[in-house]
């Protein structure tokens, strides 16, 4: 990479596109992840992944799955762009003497990618969570409770019940990602979509400095000799395994963020003020278990994500693109 000109386009266009095929094949899984994140001991909706699936197919039918997939969908091309594309500048750039990168270098060029995402992650997931864990609010109120008609026609929108700690509880009607920014931005400010940053800070930072090191270590593996690409085929298994690690690696403060990001709460569901209060009350309710509460879930969606990911950023689209069908544009 030292030897070449990094394409600042392209890079952006590649990631974009990864990140829009990986998101669309697994975004069922991370669904379930952050069902299964957000459930309280003692208040369990669902038992495992697939009874989740299963159960949501069932109540929200096959689209219901793919609840937020549309804000996932718009904002994970800038969040993907941003991080692998930072991520190459960074290492291009830490390499300049021509030699090959250190660990403890790989492992920067990952940290300033992750703290680049987080700009536009932070929003995303604020929102994506919003109307994942909707349908486990919806199944949860579904249990016996004794509510008067007049309560309930009183309490008949999403976010207003996230600010009200009473026990008359409603079943969430259909809200879009627009409507909860927009109520966001009013009573919140800018303030209101990056709701858990540190906590997203937290997760992504050393996941990057996780992932990247192992799957540039791993991919090299791969490669013929040291001019060449891996196949294909190699990229992929070296993005789902590298994912997979760090995905678990990360899954405690994964939990913590869902926690602060979820604005809906279920009945008797606890608020939490911060990464601190958050840790404390999970490990003094639920012990240290809870920390890894969808951890097969998130595995299973950072795995094949990243490796369709690396797959579809190294084709090199991109670079295609923009070599017969525009301009051409500075390199770095």
């Amino acid at each position: 990479m030292s030897q070449q000109q990094i394409s600042l386009p392209a890079k952006l266009i590649n990631g974009g596109i990864a990140g829009i095929v990986g998101v669309t094949c697994v975004f069922p899984v991370d669904l379930a992840k952050t069902r299964l994140q957000n459930q309280r001991s003692g208040q369990q909706v669902y038992k495992s992944m697939m009874d989740c699936l299963v159960k949501t197919i069932r109540s929200e039918g096959y689209f219901g799955m793919y609840r937020g997939a549309a804000v996932n969908l718009t904002l994970v091309t800038p969040e993907k762009a941003i991080k692998l594309a930072a991520n190459d500048l960074f290492r291009h750039h830490l390499s300049k003497d021509g030699k090959g990168l250190t660990v403890f270098k790989e492992m920067l060029a990952g940290c300033g990618a992750g703290m680049c995402q987080v700009i536009v992650t932070t929003p995303m997931e604020m929102l994506k969570i919003q109307l994942q864990d909707a349908g486990r609010i919806a199944a949860q109120q579904q249990k016996p409770v004794m509510i008067s008609p007049t309560k309930l026609a009183v309490t008949n929108t999403v976010l207003s019940r996230s600010y009200n700690s009473g026990p008359v509880m409603s079943a969430p009607r259909a809200v879009s990602a627009t409507q909860i920014a927009k109520e966001l931005l009013q009573k919140q400010g800018i303030q209101g979509l990056y709701k858990g940053l540190g906590a997203t800070l937290m997760r992504d930072v050393p996941f990057s400095i996780v992932y990247f090191p192992l799957f540039a270590n791993l991919n090299r593996l791969g490669k013929p000799s040291p001019a060449e690409s891996s196949p294909f085929y190699w990229a992929f298994l070296s993005g789902c395994v590298a994912g997979s690690t760090a995905a678990v690696a990360v899954n405690p403060c994964d939990v913590v963020k869902t926690r602060l990001q979820s604005l809906n709460k279920g009945a008797s569901e606890e608020s939490y003020n911060g990464v601190m209060d958050c840790v404390s009350k999970i490990m003094r309710k639920e012990g240290p278990s809870a920390f890894l509460k969808g951890a097969g879930c998130r595995a299973l969606v950072i795995a094949p994500l990243f490796g369709i990911a690396q797959v579809m950023y190294f084709v090199g689209v991109g670079e295609y693109i923009l070599d017969n069908y525009s301009p051409s544009f500075p390199s770095f």
